[in-house]
């Protein structure tokens, strides 16, 4: 398997926060409903001057838990 077909396996209990992009791939869905999913659990980190946004893993897999039926 060469590095272009190579699949990065993203695994949500070893990371303490996401860039928008991991997210979306973790969640399933796009990067739009990724980026309400955070915000909706509080989970925004904004770094480096509003520059840089990562997502608390933490806080939103409490959020998706308590909206879960």
């Amino acid at each position: 398997m060469n590095a272009t077909t190579k699949k990065e396996v993203i695994s949500l209990k070893d990371c303490f926060s996401l860039d928008t992009q991991q997210l979306a791939k973790c969640l399933g869905c796009g990067k739009q409903t990724a980026i309400e999913i955070g915000e909706a659990a509080g989970a925004r980190i904004t770094i480096s001057n509003n520059r840089r946004v990562l997502w608390n893993v933490k806080k939103i897999q409490e959020y998706l838990d308590s909206i879960s039926a």
